[in-house]
């Protein structure tokens, strides 16, 4: 379903025509905006199955330490990126206690919770070298959320929570400069269609493991989550934040 590169959150689709393109894309404007050099060292605040530090080792030179919670995703992140200078970490984003060249995370913050944000700045506020930056990538809402969507929460996201603009830019003040706040919510839209089409086209070998009650909620799913792209209730975020503001300002990449 989610392509070649195993990237579960949105793709850049700017100048892309495919799904693998579009996520090629959005790792490689990540690396852009961070401004990586070979030699530096990046964290990676649950790193998913490895493929965004993979892409910053091998086009930017860069070495890094990917933290997850997940023991399946350490096991395959690790083996994706053998030979590589990547550390993969089963930990808790709380206990890392060393600092990096940059810190990002991707598709994460959504499974922080509002209590949390907070402590989730001020951890990499301290893992953030002065002279460094760092870049949050997380789908937000137009306002302030009381619950999270009762159906997405039973059945594909316990625990989420989609953040409004206020409550990160509160969670960040005093902290960071917000560099750039970029908004391309419409492209996960593009991106949760091609999922549908994906694992539509690859239906006919999954339903050998999965029934069609599953089918109907895995299509459910994807359909509903690219109508709210579609409809501009949600969006999709990245900022990018310094510690006490770039000499002279930041021209972003795009």
């Amino acid at each position: 379903m989610l392509g070649k590169r195993l990237v579960y959150s949105c793709g850049y689709w700017a100048e892309a025509d495919k799904l693998d393109d579009a996520q090629a894309a959005k790792l490689d404007l990540v690396c852009r905006k961070l401004l990586l050099k070979p030699g530096q060292r990046v964290l990676d605040i649950g790193c998913g199955w490895g493929e965004a530090l993979k892409y910053a080792a091998e086009h930017y030179g860069v070495s890094g330490v990917g933290i997850t919670v997940s023991e399946q995703q350490a096991e395959f992140a690790r083996e994706l990126c053998k030979g590589l200078p990547i550390e993969i970490r089963l930990q808790d984003y709380h206990d890392v206690d060393e600092t990096f060249d940059a810190v990002y995370s991707i598709g994460m913050f959504e499974h922080v919770g509002g209590k949390n944000y907070r402590a989730y700045f001020e951890t990499v506020r301290r893992c953030l070298k002065e002279g460094g930056l760092s870049l949050l990538h997380c789908i937000g809402s137009n306002g302030t959320p009381a619950q999270p969507d009762p159906w997405i929460e039973k059945y594909i996201f316990p625990n989420s929570m989609i953040p409004a603009a206020s409550q990160v830019a509160q969670a960040l003040e005093g902290l960071f400069v917000v560099e750039d706040w970029h908004n391309f919510g419409t492209d996960y839209d593009r991106t949760l269609t091609a999922w549908r089409a994906n694992f539509d086209t690859a239906w006919p070998e999954l339903s050998q493991r999965y029934d069609e009650r599953f089918r109907r909620m895995w299509h459910y799913y994807l359909a509903a989550s690219a109508a709210v792209f579609r409809s501009r209730r949600d969006q999709l975020w990245q900022l990018v934040l310094s510690p006490n503001g770039v000499p002279g300002g930041l021209r972003v990449p795009r």
